[in-house]
Protein backbone atom coordinates (compact mmCIF):
# COMPACT_ATOMS: atom_id res chain seq x y z
CA UNK A 1 0.00 0.00 0.00
CA UNK A 2 1.23 3.45 -0.79
CA UNK A 3 2.79 5.56 2.18
CA UNK A 4 1.56 9.16 1.13
CA UNK A 5 -1.46 9.91 3.34
CA UNK A 6 -3.38 11.50 -0.01
CA UNK A 7 -5.83 13.92 0.21
CA UNK A 8 -9.77 14.15 -0.85
CA UNK A 9 -7.96 14.60 -4.50
CA UNK A 10 -6.79 11.59 -4.64
CA UNK A 11 -9.83 9.55 -4.79
CA UNK A 12 -11.92 11.64 -7.16
CA UNK A 13 -11.54 9.45 -9.99
CA UNK A 14 -12.76 6.34 -8.43
CA UNK A 15 -15.52 8.28 -7.43
CA UNK A 16 -16.10 9.76 -10.84
CA UNK A 17 -15.87 6.21 -11.95
CA UNK A 18 -18.75 5.32 -9.79
CA UNK A 19 -20.58 8.32 -9.89
CA UNK A 20 -20.66 8.17 -13.61
CA UNK A 21 -21.57 4.82 -13.53
CA UNK A 22 -24.48 4.65 -11.54
CA UNK A 23 -25.75 8.27 -12.33
CA UNK A 24 -26.03 6.78 -16.01
CA UNK A 25 -27.87 4.19 -14.72
CA UNK A 26 -30.26 5.84 -12.80
CA UNK A 27 -30.85 8.19 -15.25
CA UNK A 28 -31.31 5.27 -18.47
CA UNK A 29 -33.49 3.34 -15.68
CA UNK A 30 -30.56 0.85 -16.99
CA UNK A 31 -27.52 0.25 -15.16
CA UNK A 32 -25.49 -1.29 -18.28
CA UNK A 33 -26.77 1.83 -20.67
CA UNK A 34 -23.62 2.98 -20.33
CA UNK A 35 -20.93 0.07 -21.25
CA UNK A 36 -19.20 -0.26 -17.67
CA UNK A 37 -15.57 -0.19 -19.33
CA UNK A 38 -16.11 3.43 -20.74
CA UNK A 39 -17.43 4.98 -17.18
CA UNK A 40 -14.10 3.37 -15.74
CA UNK A 41 -12.33 4.56 -18.57
CA UNK A 42 -13.51 8.28 -17.17
CA UNK A 43 -12.04 7.37 -14.17
CA UNK A 44 -8.98 6.84 -15.34
CA UNK A 45 -8.43 9.91 -17.62
CA UNK A 46 -9.24 11.68 -14.58
CA UNK A 47 -6.79 10.16 -12.84
CA UNK A 48 -4.49 11.32 -15.38
CA UNK A 49 -5.25 14.94 -15.75
CA UNK A 50 -5.83 15.29 -11.30
CA UNK A 51 -3.13 13.18 -9.93
CA UNK A 52 0.12 14.44 -9.15
CA UNK A 53 3.46 12.89 -10.52
CA UNK A 54 4.97 12.34 -14.00
CA UNK A 55 2.94 11.30 -17.04
CA UNK A 56 5.64 8.29 -17.36
CA UNK A 57 5.00 7.24 -13.89
CA UNK A 58 1.25 7.27 -14.23
CA UNK A 59 1.23 4.96 -17.52
CA UNK A 60 3.58 2.42 -15.41
CA UNK A 61 1.74 2.72 -12.43
CA UNK A 62 -1.41 2.29 -14.50
CA UNK A 63 0.26 -0.62 -16.30
CA UNK A 64 0.96 -2.61 -13.45
CA UNK A 65 -2.07 -2.48 -11.70
CA UNK A 66 -3.84 -4.01 -15.33
CA UNK A 67 -1.30 -6.24 -15.01
CA UNK A 68 -1.22 -7.24 -11.24
CA UNK A 69 -1.89 -10.91 -10.77
CA UNK A 70 -5.33 -11.26 -9.23
CA UNK A 71 -6.37 -9.14 -12.00
CA UNK A 72 -4.92 -11.06 -14.34
CA UNK A 73 -6.32 -13.97 -13.09
CA UNK A 74 -10.05 -13.14 -12.85
CA UNK A 75 -9.35 -12.00 -16.63
CA UNK A 76 -8.30 -15.70 -17.37
CA UNK A 77 -11.06 -16.93 -15.43
CA UNK A 78 -13.56 -14.89 -17.29
CA UNK A 79 -12.37 -15.90 -20.69
CA UNK A 80 -12.47 -19.75 -19.42
CA UNK A 81 -15.78 -19.40 -17.94
CA UNK A 82 -17.73 -17.99 -21.13
CA UNK A 83 -15.81 -20.48 -23.40
CA UNK A 84 -17.41 -23.69 -20.79
CA UNK A 85 -20.75 -21.70 -20.92
CA UNK A 86 -21.09 -21.39 -24.30
CA UNK A 87 -19.60 -24.57 -25.57
CA UNK A 88 -21.64 -26.30 -22.82
CA UNK A 89 -24.68 -24.55 -24.38
CA UNK A 90 -23.69 -26.25 -27.99
CA UNK A 91 -23.56 -29.24 -26.57
CA UNK A 92 -26.72 -30.04 -25.36
CA UNK A 93 -25.79 -29.59 -21.62
CA UNK A 94 -27.56 -27.26 -20.54
CA UNK A 95 -30.84 -27.97 -22.58
CA UNK A 96 -30.41 -31.22 -20.71
CA UNK A 97 -30.26 -29.87 -17.40
CA UNK A 98 -33.35 -27.46 -18.06
CA UNK A 99 -35.12 -30.11 -18.98
CA UNK A 100 -34.71 -32.54 -16.22
CA UNK A 101 -35.62 -29.75 -14.27
CA UNK A 102 -38.64 -29.17 -15.67
CA UNK A 103 -39.48 -32.53 -15.32
CA UNK A 104 -39.31 -33.15 -11.86
CA UNK A 105 -38.64 -30.20 -9.56
CA UNK A 106 -42.16 -27.51 -9.86
CA UNK A 107 -40.71 -24.59 -11.64
CA UNK A 108 -42.16 -22.40 -8.15
CA UNK A 109 -39.81 -24.36 -5.97
CA UNK A 110 -36.58 -23.89 -8.21
CA UNK A 111 -35.50 -20.75 -6.66
CA UNK A 112 -34.91 -22.65 -3.23
CA UNK A 113 -33.50 -25.25 -5.35
CA UNK A 114 -31.30 -22.95 -6.67
CA UNK A 115 -30.07 -21.37 -3.47
CA UNK A 116 -29.29 -24.44 -2.01
CA UNK A 117 -27.11 -26.00 -4.69
CA UNK A 118 -25.18 -22.49 -5.22
CA UNK A 119 -24.69 -22.35 -1.54
CA UNK A 120 -23.40 -26.10 -1.35
CA UNK A 121 -20.72 -25.94 -4.49
CA UNK A 122 -19.51 -22.23 -3.12
CA UNK A 123 -18.78 -23.16 -0.08
CA UNK A 124 -17.52 -26.77 -1.02
CA UNK A 125 -15.44 -24.54 -4.23
CA UNK A 126 -14.89 -21.42 -2.16
CA UNK A 127 -15.67 -19.47 -5.05
CA UNK A 128 -18.91 -17.92 -5.83
CA UNK A 129 -18.02 -16.55 -9.34
CA UNK A 130 -17.27 -20.59 -10.11
CA UNK A 131 -20.89 -21.26 -9.23
CA UNK A 132 -22.41 -18.29 -10.71
CA UNK A 133 -20.39 -19.72 -14.23
CA UNK A 134 -21.54 -23.04 -13.69
CA UNK A 135 -25.06 -23.10 -12.65
CA UNK A 136 -25.67 -19.24 -14.54
CA UNK A 137 -26.72 -20.74 -17.95
CA UNK A 138 -28.67 -23.78 -16.14
CA UNK A 139 -30.66 -21.32 -14.06
CA UNK A 140 -31.72 -18.83 -16.69
CA UNK A 141 -33.04 -21.35 -19.49
CA UNK A 142 -34.50 -23.14 -16.12
CA UNK A 143 -36.61 -19.59 -15.90
CA UNK A 144 -37.17 -18.76 -18.99
CA UNK A 145 -38.37 -22.15 -20.16
CA UNK A 146 -40.92 -22.63 -17.32
CA UNK A 147 -41.76 -19.40 -16.52
CA UNK A 148 -40.21 -18.21 -13.38
CA UNK A 149 -39.79 -14.65 -12.64
CA UNK A 150 -36.26 -14.16 -14.03
CA UNK A 151 -34.91 -11.85 -11.46
CA UNK A 152 -36.08 -14.09 -8.30
CA UNK A 153 -34.21 -17.13 -9.59
CA UNK A 154 -31.14 -15.13 -10.70
CA UNK A 155 -31.12 -13.77 -6.78
CA UNK A 156 -31.55 -17.10 -5.48
CA UNK A 157 -28.38 -18.01 -7.25
CA UNK A 158 -26.19 -15.06 -6.60
CA UNK A 159 -27.53 -15.26 -2.83
CA UNK A 160 -26.34 -18.64 -2.68
CA UNK A 161 -23.10 -18.33 -4.46
CA UNK A 162 -22.29 -15.43 -1.70
CA UNK A 163 -23.41 -17.74 0.69
CA UNK A 164 -20.92 -20.09 0.17
CA UNK A 165 -17.83 -17.97 -0.36
CA UNK A 166 -18.14 -15.75 2.81
CA UNK A 167 -18.11 -18.99 4.79
CA UNK A 168 -15.77 -21.32 3.33
CA UNK A 169 -12.38 -22.04 4.08
CA UNK A 170 -10.83 -22.75 1.13
CA UNK A 171 -12.21 -18.80 -0.69
CA UNK A 172 -10.08 -16.01 -1.17
CA UNK A 173 -11.54 -13.94 1.27
CA UNK A 174 -11.50 -15.99 4.19
CA UNK A 175 -8.04 -16.76 3.59
CA UNK A 176 -7.50 -13.31 3.45
CA UNK A 177 -9.46 -11.70 6.52
CA UNK A 178 -7.90 -14.31 8.64
CA UNK A 179 -4.45 -13.92 7.57
CA UNK A 180 -4.83 -9.78 7.67
CA UNK A 181 -6.57 -10.48 11.10
CA UNK A 182 -4.63 -13.05 12.49
CA UNK A 183 -6.83 -15.88 13.68
CA UNK A 184 -7.80 -19.40 12.92
CA UNK A 185 -10.40 -20.03 9.98
CA UNK A 186 -11.78 -22.29 12.12
CA UNK A 187 -12.57 -19.47 14.80
CA UNK A 188 -13.52 -17.27 11.79
CA UNK A 189 -15.27 -20.03 10.21
CA UNK A 190 -17.66 -20.18 14.13
CA UNK A 191 -17.94 -16.42 14.65
CA UNK A 192 -19.11 -16.03 11.13
CA UNK A 193 -21.68 -19.48 10.71
CA UNK A 194 -23.47 -17.38 14.05
CA UNK A 195 -24.67 -14.98 11.91
CA UNK A 196 -24.64 -16.21 8.38
CA UNK A 197 -26.99 -19.41 9.33
CA UNK A 198 -29.94 -17.73 10.94
CA UNK A 199 -30.01 -15.55 7.62
CA UNK A 200 -29.73 -18.72 5.14
CA UNK A 201 -32.39 -20.33 7.12
CA UNK A 202 -34.91 -17.18 6.86
CA UNK A 203 -34.16 -16.80 3.42
CA UNK A 204 -35.50 -20.79 2.77
CA UNK A 205 -38.65 -19.85 4.26
CA UNK A 206 -39.36 -16.87 2.43
CA UNK A 207 -38.37 -18.68 -1.13
CA UNK A 208 -40.43 -21.54 0.27
CA UNK A 209 -43.44 -19.24 0.94
CA UNK A 210 -43.23 -17.98 -2.26
CA UNK A 211 -43.25 -21.60 -3.98
CA UNK A 212 -46.23 -22.10 -1.95
CA UNK A 213 -47.75 -19.24 -3.15
CA UNK A 214 -46.91 -19.67 -6.87
CA UNK A 215 -47.85 -23.49 -6.66
CA UNK A 216 -51.52 -23.14 -7.28
CA UNK A 217 -51.14 -20.78 -10.36
CA UNK A 218 -47.99 -22.93 -12.15
CA UNK A 219 -48.25 -23.99 -15.46
CA UNK A 220 -48.37 -27.17 -16.60
CA UNK A 221 -45.13 -28.24 -18.70
CA UNK A 222 -45.08 -30.80 -21.10
CA UNK A 223 -42.72 -33.55 -20.07
CA UNK A 224 -39.11 -32.66 -21.70
CA UNK A 225 -36.56 -35.14 -23.74
CA UNK A 226 -32.89 -35.31 -22.55
CA UNK A 227 -30.16 -37.44 -22.65
CA UNK A 228 -28.49 -38.19 -19.32
CA UNK A 229 -24.75 -37.75 -20.82
CA UNK A 230 -25.00 -34.45 -21.61
CA UNK A 231 -24.96 -33.69 -17.86
CA UNK A 232 -21.46 -34.96 -17.55
CA UNK A 233 -19.62 -31.72 -18.23
CA UNK A 234 -21.60 -30.08 -15.38
CA UNK A 235 -20.88 -32.80 -12.90
CA UNK A 236 -17.11 -32.94 -14.18
CA UNK A 237 -16.38 -28.75 -13.42
CA UNK A 238 -18.85 -29.43 -9.66
CA UNK A 239 -16.48 -32.71 -8.98
CA UNK A 240 -13.41 -30.83 -9.27
CA UNK A 241 -14.48 -27.81 -7.66
CA UNK A 242 -15.74 -29.27 -5.12
CA UNK A 243 -12.21 -32.00 -4.00
CA UNK A 244 -10.75 -28.44 -4.73
CA UNK A 245 -8.58 -28.66 -7.97
CA UNK A 246 -7.15 -25.28 -9.42
CA UNK A 247 -10.16 -23.30 -10.85
CA UNK A 248 -8.06 -23.04 -14.30
CA UNK A 249 -7.48 -27.07 -14.46
CA UNK A 250 -11.54 -26.91 -13.51
CA UNK A 251 -12.56 -24.84 -16.54
CA UNK A 252 -10.73 -26.08 -18.75
CA UNK A 253 -11.02 -29.86 -18.41
CA UNK A 254 -14.50 -29.14 -18.74
CA UNK A 255 -14.26 -26.97 -21.45
CA UNK A 256 -12.25 -29.66 -23.23
CA UNK A 257 -15.10 -32.48 -22.31
CA UNK A 258 -17.38 -30.65 -23.40
CA UNK A 259 -16.10 -30.11 -26.64
CA UNK A 260 -14.68 -33.38 -27.11
CA UNK A 261 -18.74 -35.06 -26.20
CA UNK A 262 -20.05 -32.73 -28.62
CA UNK A 263 -17.80 -33.75 -31.49
CA UNK A 264 -17.92 -37.49 -30.34
CA UNK A 265 -21.98 -37.14 -30.31
CA UNK A 266 -21.91 -35.56 -34.22
CA UNK A 267 -23.49 -32.17 -32.29
CA UNK A 268 -20.80 -30.17 -34.13
CA UNK A 269 -17.31 -30.49 -35.93
CA UNK A 270 -14.21 -29.60 -34.60
CA UNK A 271 -14.06 -26.26 -36.46
CA UNK A 272 -17.21 -25.12 -34.65
CA UNK A 273 -15.63 -26.16 -31.39
CA UNK A 274 -12.89 -23.69 -32.26
CA UNK A 275 -15.86 -20.72 -32.82
CA UNK A 276 -17.98 -21.82 -30.03
CA UNK A 277 -15.10 -21.46 -27.72
CA UNK A 278 -14.06 -17.83 -29.14
CA UNK A 279 -17.78 -17.15 -29.03
CA UNK A 280 -17.31 -17.40 -25.35
CA UNK A 281 -14.58 -15.33 -25.12
CA UNK A 282 -16.15 -12.66 -26.68
CA UNK A 283 -18.92 -13.07 -24.47
CA UNK A 284 -16.75 -11.94 -21.85
CA UNK A 285 -15.02 -8.77 -23.27
CA UNK A 286 -17.13 -5.95 -20.96
CA UNK A 287 -16.09 -7.50 -17.71
CA UNK A 288 -12.64 -8.74 -19.18
CA UNK A 289 -12.07 -4.94 -20.15
CA UNK A 290 -13.65 -3.56 -16.89
CA UNK A 291 -11.32 -6.32 -14.60
CA UNK A 292 -8.21 -4.83 -16.68
CA UNK A 293 -9.18 -0.77 -16.51
CA UNK A 294 -10.47 -1.21 -12.71
CA UNK A 295 -7.33 -2.64 -11.85
CA UNK A 296 -5.01 0.11 -13.29
CA UNK A 297 -7.18 2.51 -12.05
CA UNK A 298 -7.12 1.24 -8.21
CA UNK A 299 -3.73 1.71 -8.47
CA UNK A 300 -3.14 4.81 -9.46
CA UNK A 301 -5.39 5.96 -6.73
CA UNK A 302 -3.45 3.93 -4.14
CA UNK A 303 -0.15 5.54 -5.19
CA UNK A 304 -2.02 8.67 -4.55
CA UNK A 305 -2.89 7.97 -1.71
CA UNK A 306 -6.31 7.55 -1.89
CA UNK A 307 -7.05 4.31 -0.20
CA UNK A 308 -4.64 5.63 2.52
CA UNK A 309 -6.85 8.88 2.62
CA UNK A 310 -10.44 6.72 2.92
CA UNK A 311 -8.71 4.26 5.83
CA UNK A 312 -7.78 7.55 7.78
CA UNK A 313 -10.49 8.94 7.74
CA UNK A 314 -12.86 6.34 8.79
CA UNK A 315 -10.83 5.46 11.27
CA UNK A 316 -11.62 8.84 12.71
CA UNK A 317 -15.09 7.62 14.43
CA UNK A 318 -14.26 4.96 15.99
CA UNK A 319 -14.85 5.50 20.11
CA UNK A 320 -15.70 1.84 21.19
CA UNK A 321 -15.80 -1.87 20.06
CA UNK A 322 -18.85 -1.54 18.94
CA UNK A 323 -17.99 1.35 16.48
CA UNK A 324 -14.75 -0.41 16.37
CA UNK A 325 -16.50 -3.36 14.50
CA UNK A 326 -18.38 -0.80 12.42
CA UNK A 327 -15.18 1.19 11.28
CA UNK A 328 -14.31 -2.46 10.36
CA UNK A 329 -17.28 -2.63 8.37
CA UNK A 330 -16.79 0.58 6.89
CA UNK A 331 -13.43 0.67 5.69
CA UNK A 332 -13.81 -2.37 3.39
CA UNK A 333 -17.33 -1.13 2.61
CA UNK A 334 -15.92 1.81 0.83
CA UNK A 335 -12.86 0.01 -0.39
CA UNK A 336 -15.16 -2.51 -1.92
CA UNK A 337 -17.31 0.02 -3.58
CA UNK A 338 -14.43 1.42 -5.50
CA UNK A 339 -12.10 -1.76 -6.49
CA UNK A 340 -15.48 -4.30 -6.86
CA UNK A 341 -13.17 -7.46 -5.44
CA UNK A 342 -13.92 -8.47 -2.42
CA UNK A 343 -10.54 -10.06 -1.96
CA UNK A 344 -8.53 -7.32 -3.20
CA UNK A 345 -10.83 -4.81 -0.44
CA UNK A 346 -10.17 -6.97 2.54
CA UNK A 347 -6.20 -7.23 1.62
CA UNK A 348 -6.76 -2.95 1.38
CA UNK A 349 -8.74 -3.02 4.51
CA UNK A 350 -6.61 -5.36 6.74
CA UNK A 351 -3.62 -3.71 8.12
CA UNK A 352 -5.95 -1.03 9.48
CA UNK A 353 -8.47 -3.49 10.89
CA UNK A 354 -5.96 -5.75 12.42
CA UNK A 355 -4.89 -2.09 14.45
CA UNK A 356 -8.17 -1.67 15.57
CA UNK A 357 -8.69 -5.00 16.79
CA UNK A 358 -5.77 -4.72 18.79
CA UNK A 359 -6.32 -1.04 19.86
CA UNK A 360 -9.87 -1.91 21.16
CA UNK A 361 -9.37 -5.61 22.37
CA UNK A 362 -11.62 -7.52 20.28
CA UNK A 363 -11.27 -10.65 18.86
CA UNK A 364 -9.36 -11.56 15.67
CA UNK A 365 -12.32 -13.80 14.80
CA UNK A 366 -15.08 -11.47 15.52
CA UNK A 367 -13.34 -8.63 13.29
CA UNK A 368 -12.45 -11.23 10.52
CA UNK A 369 -15.94 -11.84 10.14
CA UNK A 370 -17.40 -8.49 9.71
CA UNK A 371 -14.91 -8.06 7.34
CA UNK A 372 -15.51 -10.78 4.94
CA UNK A 373 -19.35 -10.62 5.70
CA UNK A 374 -19.28 -6.35 4.95
CA UNK A 375 -17.00 -7.59 1.41
CA UNK A 376 -19.49 -9.81 0.53
CA UNK A 377 -22.39 -8.14 0.76
CA UNK A 378 -20.90 -4.84 -1.08
CA UNK A 379 -19.66 -7.69 -3.78
CA UNK A 380 -22.88 -9.08 -4.16
CA UNK A 381 -25.06 -5.68 -4.67
CA UNK A 382 -22.70 -3.69 -6.73
CA UNK A 383 -24.04 -3.99 -10.51
CA UNK A 384 -20.06 -3.32 -11.80
CA UNK A 385 -19.25 -6.37 -9.56
CA UNK A 386 -17.86 -9.56 -11.22
CA UNK A 387 -20.65 -11.77 -10.56
CA UNK A 388 -23.94 -9.29 -10.98
CA UNK A 389 -21.75 -8.77 -14.60
CA UNK A 390 -21.67 -12.22 -14.93
CA UNK A 391 -24.99 -12.89 -14.38
CA UNK A 392 -26.43 -10.28 -16.48
CA UNK A 393 -23.84 -11.00 -19.28
CA UNK A 394 -25.58 -14.69 -19.25
CA UNK A 395 -28.79 -13.09 -19.38
CA UNK A 396 -28.09 -11.27 -22.67
CA UNK A 397 -29.21 -8.55 -20.15
CA UNK A 398 -32.40 -9.14 -20.11
CA UNK A 399 -32.23 -10.15 -16.59
CA UNK A 400 -33.05 -6.59 -14.69
CA UNK A 401 -30.25 -5.66 -11.77
CA UNK A 402 -33.35 -3.89 -9.29
CA UNK A 403 -35.25 -7.41 -9.46
CA UNK A 404 -32.12 -9.15 -9.14
CA UNK A 405 -31.27 -7.15 -6.07
CA UNK A 406 -34.74 -6.62 -4.47
CA UNK A 407 -34.92 -10.52 -4.56
CA UNK A 408 -31.10 -11.21 -2.88
CA UNK A 409 -33.07 -11.99 0.35
CA UNK A 410 -30.28 -13.57 2.06
CA UNK A 411 -27.59 -11.17 1.50
CA UNK A 412 -30.09 -8.38 3.03
CA UNK A 413 -30.93 -10.55 5.51
CA UNK A 414 -27.10 -11.43 6.85
CA UNK A 415 -26.69 -7.68 6.91
CA UNK A 416 -29.28 -6.81 9.21
CA UNK A 417 -28.86 -10.10 11.51
CA UNK A 418 -24.88 -8.68 11.44
CA UNK A 419 -25.67 -5.19 12.53
CA UNK A 420 -27.94 -5.94 15.07
CA UNK A 421 -25.07 -8.30 16.31
CA UNK A 422 -22.96 -5.72 16.65
CA UNK A 423 -25.34 -3.45 18.18
CA UNK A 424 -26.41 -5.84 20.86
CA UNK A 425 -22.60 -6.61 21.34
CA UNK A 426 -20.79 -6.71 25.10
CA UNK A 427 -17.37 -5.73 25.97
CA UNK A 428 -15.49 -8.05 25.53
CA UNK A 429 -11.30 -8.54 26.24
CA UNK A 430 -9.30 -10.13 23.37
CA UNK A 431 -5.53 -11.11 23.37
CA UNK A 432 -2.87 -8.75 23.85
CA UNK A 433 -1.44 -7.29 21.19
CA UNK A 434 2.28 -9.07 21.60
CA UNK A 435 0.00 -12.46 21.15
CA UNK A 436 -1.80 -11.62 18.49
CA UNK A 437 1.44 -10.99 16.87
CA UNK A 438 2.90 -14.22 17.37
CA UNK A 439 -0.23 -16.08 15.95
CA UNK A 440 0.05 -14.03 13.11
Amino acid sequence: MSTTTGSFRSILPLLLFVGVFLGFGIYNDDFYALPSPIAAFVGIVTAFFLLKGKVNDKIDTFLKGCGDGKILTMCMIYLLAGAFATVSKATGSVDTIVNLGLNYISPAYFPVGIFLIASFLSFASGTSVGSIVTLGPIVIDLAEKSGSPLGLVGAALLSGAMFGDNLSVISDTTIAATQSLGCEMKDKFRANFKLALPAAIVAVIILLLIGFNQETTSVIIEEKDFNILLVLPYLLVITLSIIGINVFVVLFSGLLFAGLLGIGTGVFGLMDFAQNTYEGFTEMTEIFLLSLLTGGLAALVEKAGGINFLLRNINKIITSQKTALLGIGGLVTVANFCVANNTIAILISGKVSKEITEKYGLKPQESASILDIFACYVQGIIPYGAQILILISLSHFTMGYIELIANSFYLHLLLIITLVSIFLKKKTTSLQPEKLSNGY
